[in-house]
């Protein structure tokens, strides 16, 4: 057993002398052998003569010294207290049997720097204890040292103090050593004497190898010298084949310096720094390489034997040439980062992700493609973080603006009057940079990741949901990473439902936005009709007084009243609430009616979608409905008033003013008709059709709030567009662009309410004249009672006065005159002196004559203009205007309508046409005025008015008096 013992021992120091000891390439079988031998001989005495060890095996007395420099070295005992809670942890265990050697290991390994004084066995030591193996000179030590070390056995040294027994071996082991001492020291002379005769002809290659190492890392070494950052200097004695080596293997150690400059420099950006990071991380692995290179140089120089002459130094598997083919690849790869270094000086954020994703995509290398994927695992991460932050909880963590969504400033942001503090929230809070949009990521997919962020952002802030925020963030949140595309559209299209959902859904329910919708459409734009008319009537009175004497609380009562009146009281209380009447700005002549509105408020985050440009939309198209139904409603009355009329006031002047009140009721009924088709047009055919396509858009199984958005401004500016209210041309003659249509509607409507006025005043002086002549119909008879004449001269002249106003001024000149007495026959011979009255009849059938031509006009202008829109509708409302013709549009020349081709002689033809139809026409009116002059002599001449006028009027004829009874 002992033997066995002793054999293994002997077999793995010889294994341990084998490792030790270095091979040299010329020394003969022999020498080597005998070297080999002496080696081990050596290594047997040192083992034998180290028999009990100097140190004592107590744990705790190391543990307590461990314990001790760890509370010398270290300021604060959180290390020790680690320390002593291991320690508590390894005498728990019965597995390890050697603790002391474990502590006694860790603790010499504690001070193994060779440069200090470490700690020896002595340490370990108790008082008065004597290693066996002591040497007073220190011998031992250095032999101990000298055999483990890393350049193997330089030197046998001497044993004195070793037994007596193996001083023969000593001896021989050290004769041996000192002639290879004395030869080596010739060798080392003469080689010496060599490089001194050669050194002229320039660096050799294997000191050119030594120096390589440093050259690649980018520092300066005696024979090639860094002169700048992007030179370096060359020896001028060397061959062209190694100055082309050199040149080649120069590239990589430039580039080094010039990344290294860029890794140590300093940006304020998340991936500016992570591209610094993953180049660092690059330029670890080129050193690793380069570190590897050294091992083999150092080895191949090592094995060099001292007698090998100039030249042959690749005989130990390294040269320049295999240098250049080691790292080759490593050269690709920082010319690589180099280009990408020079790109990204200009450029940051996701431009900066694109610029090496293009690599990665636009390049036929396979290494070129695989060294960007590589480089964008790392460079992405900043950004990944970003976008995980940004879709799962609405917060943009972008501290130097890299990412592809912006956070306006609330100070540098313009004010745009059209926008609500929730729309400022939701469409100027954030906006999206499209040139930081990575290519690794889509437009579209950007546009949903925008939204999803946005739509989070506003829940939390703008709806006050941020609860729901924090548990879709707890449930949802996962990592993102560059190269799991699959998981990353999952994920986003997750978010982008869940998100959209939960918003519409809060928009719907909890703020009742599409009540409020469709209360602005019954309210504004007239769509509750029992509710408009009965206010319009309530407030009739107040509003035909001057804009100055008009109240709000007056006016609001009033619409309290037409509320409690009408269906509108059903309605929710919160939108009653909201509807209010206020007074625009005033100016000077302004009626009640110039300046009254309806207001319907809303809150946040309602107002992102009903924003104050869509409230002032609203208010236009009110007003314009407002001023159509007050024009209806003026003429509505008048019409009964005329109608009711027709059969009691009217018809007792009817001789007198029958043609004029045809021609007004003619006139008011084409006005009617003209009203009641513009509001048919624009309640029905522009609001009804415009809020059907907002329904449904609005109840889409995808829809944002982005949609809604867009999908109400689509909806207003249809209306306004539609209903005459935002079409514009070019004017030539000031150069701007004007209304086409509402100062046309507007003008017409000033013109009807005008028309009404003139028939107001008509209807009065026929209600006078009624007046007059039931007067007189009741003096006549009172006359008649009484025995006198019934009719005097003075009588007769106010009968046939053409102002009834005049009858008062009339008597008064009679009574001067002597004309006031009963008698049948005139006083005197003069006429009675004009009045200013006597031509008022005359001037209000010039004023309704003028006030229908100008109608007409306006109204032919106005169907000129539908007719050349392109709109089918606008075209449909003129087409309804003058089903049966009456009406003659007239064209306009347009720019816009020059590219019209007409072919040869259709002019002419049109003209032909419409020439035709006006003759026919005319010639239609001619009959129809002969037939009208006719019945009017009729009446004059035989027909009875009715009551006393009528017997009056026969009397007349005849040319008697009544005679008294």
């Amino acid at each position: 057993m002992g033997d066995e013992k002793a054999q293994r021992l002997d077999d793995a120091l010889s294994s341990l002398v084998d490792t030790l000891i270095p091979v040299l390439p010329d020394e003969d079988e022999a020498t080597a052998d005998e070297r080999h031998d002496d080696a081990l001989d050596l290594a047997r005495a040192i083992i034998e003569g180290h028999g009990n060890p100097a140190v004592v095996s107590d744990v705790n007395h190391a543990a307590d010294l461990i314990k001790k420099k760890l509370l010398r070295e270290n300021d604060p005992p959180d290390k020790a207290v680690q320390f002593s809670n291991l320690y508590a942890r390894l005498l728990t265990q019965p597995v390890l049997s050697q603790k002391w050697s474990i502590l006694y290991l860790l603790y010499q390994l504690a001070d193994s720097n060779p440069e200090d004084d470490g700690p020896t066995a002595d340490t370990f030591r108790r008082p008065g204890s004597r290693g066996v193996g002591d040497q007073s000179d220190g011998q031992g030590s250095q032999v101990f040292k000298d055999a483990f070390a890393s350049g193997g056995l330089p030197r046998l040294p001497l044993q004195k103090t070793q037994p007596k027994a193996r001083s023969g071996t000593e001896a021989t082991a050290e004769r041996r050593s000192q002639a290879r001492a004395s030869k080596n020291s010739e060798t080392t002379h003469g080689r010496k004497e060599e490089l001194e005769n050669t050194h002229g002809a320039g660096p050799t290659e294997s000191t050119l190898l030594r120096d390589l190492p440093f050259t690649l890392q980018g520092l300066s070494s005696t024979n090639l010298p860094f002169s700048s950052l992007t030179s370096l200097d060359l020896p001028p004695t060397l061959p062209l084949p190694i100055v082309s080596l050199l040149h080649t293997l120069a590239e990589p150690s430039l580039l080094y310096r010039s990344l290294s400059e860029f890794v140590q420099s300093r940006d304020e950006g998340l991936i500016g720094q992570s591209l610094r990071s993953a180049i660092g991380s690059e330029l670890r692995s080129y050193l690793g390489l380069i570190a590897t290179l050294e091992g083999e140089i150092r080895r191949a120089i090592t094995s060099l034997d001292n007698k090998e002459v100039h030249g042959q130094v690749g005989k130990a598997g390294v040269t320049l040439k295999r240098c250049v083919v080691w790292t080759r690849e490593a050269t690709m790869g920082l010319r690589l980062m180099s280009l990408m270094v020079e790109e990204a000086t200009r450029r940051k954020g996701g431009q900066l992700i694109s610029m090496i994703h293009r690599f990665s995509t636009s390049h036929g290398d396979p290494f070129v493609g695989a060294f960007a994927e590589r480089m964008l695992s790392h460079v992405t991460r900043p950004f990944y973080d970003m976008l995980r932050q940004w879709i799962y909880d609405g917060e943009l963590s972008d501290p130097y603006h890299e990412f592809f969504v912006i956070e306006q400033d609330a100070h540098d942001a313009r004010e745009d009057p059209r926008r609500a503090p929730a729309t400022s929230v939701w469409e100027e809070k954030y906006k999206l940079d499209e040139a930081m949009i990575p290519s690794i990521v889509s437009e579209e997919f950007a546009k949903k990741v925008f939204l999803i962020g946005k739509s989070l952002n506003f829940i939390r802030y703008g709806c006050g949901d941020s609860a729901w925020v924090e548990a879709y963030c707890k449930d949802a949140s996962r990592e993102l990473r560059y190269g799991d595309t699959a998981t990353l559209e999952t994920s986003i299209d997750k978010a982008y439902k869940a998100t959209m959902a939960r918003l519409i859904y809060l928009m719907d329910d909890k703020f009742q936005l599409f009540e409020h919708l469709n209360a602005l459409k019954r309210y504004l734009l007239l769509g509750q009709g029992d509710f408009i008319a009965l206010l319009m009537e309530s407030l009739s009175t107040n509003l035909d007084r001057p804009a100055g004497s008009q109240y709000r609380h007056t006016l609001t009562a009033q619409l309290e009243h037409a509320i409690r009146g009408s269906n509108a009281q059903f309605d929710p209380p919160d939108i009653l609430r909201r509807l209010d009447a206020r007074l625009t700005e005033m100016e000077k002549g302004d009626t009640g009616w110039d300046v009254f509105t309806l207001e319907y408020k809303v809150d946040a985050p309602v107002d992102v979608i009903i924003t104050p440009w869509a409230n002032r939309q609203y208010l236009k198209i009110f007003n314009l409905l407002w001023r159509v139904k007050r024009v209806e409603f003026a003429l509505g009355s008048t019409w009964r008033r005329c109608m009711t009329g027709a059969r009691g006031v009217l018809a007792i002047v009817d001789a007198k003013m029958s043609k004029d009140w045809k021609t007004a009721r003619c006139c008011i009924a084409e006005m009617i008709h003209f009203v009641n088709q513009l509001q048919y047009y624009i309640l029905f055919e522009v609001i009804e059709a415009s809020w059907d396509q907002l329904h449904l858009t609005i109840h889409k199984q995808d829809c944002t709030l982005d949609d809604l958005i867009e999908a109400h401004t689509k909806y207003l500016k249809a209306i306004t567009h539609k209903g005459l209210l935002g079409s514009t041309r070019h004017n030539n003659t000031t150069g701007q662009r004007e209304d086409v249509f509402t100062a046309q509607l507007h003008e017409l409507l000033k013109i009807m309410l005008a028309y009404k006025e003139a028939v107001d005043g008509l209807y009065s002086f026929s209600v006078a004249e009624f007046t007059r002549r039931q007067e007189l119909s009741a003096k006549i008879e009172t006359r008649t009672a009484q025995g006198k004449w019934g009719l005097t001269e003075k009588d007769d002249d106010d009968l046939n006065s053409p102002n009834p106003f005049s009858s008062k001024t009339a008597q008064n000149n009679n009574n001067r005159d002597g004309r006031g007495t009963d008698s049948p026959f005139p006083i005197s011979g003069l006429t009675l002196p004009p009045t200013s009255d006597d031509a008022m009849l005359p001037a209000l059938r010039k004023r309704l004559t003028d006030l229908s031509v100008d109608f007409k006009n306006r109204v032919n202008n106005l169907l000129g203009d539908l007719m050349v829109q392109p709109d089918v509708d606008m075209k449909f409302l003129a087409v309804v205007m003058n089903f049966n013709d009456v009406y003659t549009p007239k064209k306009r020349r347009r720019e816009g309508h020059r590219g019209e081709k007409k072919t040869p002689g259709q002019g002419a033809e049109t003209g032909k046409k419409e020439g035709g139809s006006r003759t026919v026409s005319a010639a239609v009116g001619d009959k129809g005025m002969a037939k009208e002059r006719e019945k009017e002599k009729e009446k004059e001449n035989g027909k009875p008015g009715g009551g006393a006028v009528g017997a009056a009027s026969k009397l007349n004829e005849k040319g008697g008096r009544v005679p008294a009874k």
